[in-house]
């Protein structure tokens, strides 16, 4: 089972529009660039040893109609005037062989920053907990990464994040995606 651990990792998001909330989901997903992919939704484990590359060079490993490993952040909404937002948090080790996490984050109201920062917060969360970093929840994102970067075991935290605001009675889907490759 080892060949079936992902080797890299991209991550990508987008926003579609149409009458019908399906179609505005396979152009959220368009606009990501991973329409073509038959996608599976797994939980929030960054594989010991993944390699992060670039969207634009991850797009160009994915094969139409293969089934596709992701962890997916989605959110739609139709009515107007609505906030929109969808993040994917990444919290990477040091310790390049430990594994790591990534969240999902959907939320309506919140600005692309807040839902990036608290997607980013609940993946170094998670890590923080298995490495026995100690710190207070209820402190602000920027003295708990003050904390993960002090004890030196965690390397990175990142983001991906969509918002948008609803224009008129079609569906707005937004999406972020980390997206593995084997």
């Amino acid at each position: 089972m080892k060949d079936f651990v992902p080797k890299k990792i991209f991550f990508t998001k987008g926003v579609g529009t149409h009458k019908d909330e399906l179609h505005s989901f396979e152009r959220a997903l368009r606009a990501a660039g991973i329409e073509k992919c038959n996608l599976v939704q797994v939980s929030s484990i960054f594989p010991p040893g993944c390699k992060m590359i670039p969207k634009s060079q991850g797009l160009k490993e994915l094969i139409p109609g293969a089934i596709t490993y992701c962890v997916m952040s989605r959110c739609c909404s139709n009515e107007p005037k609505r906030l929109l937002a969808a993040s994917v948090g990444c919290a990477i080790p040091a310790d390049k062989m430990s594994y790591g996490y990534i969240s999902e984050h959907h939320a309506f109201g919140m600005t692309e920053k807040q839902t990036g920062d608290h997607a980013e917060d609940l993946a170094a969360a998670m890590l923080a907990s298995t490495l026995g970093i100690d710190f207070n929840v209820d402190e602000s994102w920027d003295e708990k990464k003050e904390i993960f970067k002090i004890s030196g075991k965690i390397v990175r935290t990142l983001n991906a994040t969509q918002s948008k605001i609803c224009k008129d009675n079609n569906y707005t889907t937004v999406v972020a995606v980390a997206v593995f490759i084997f």
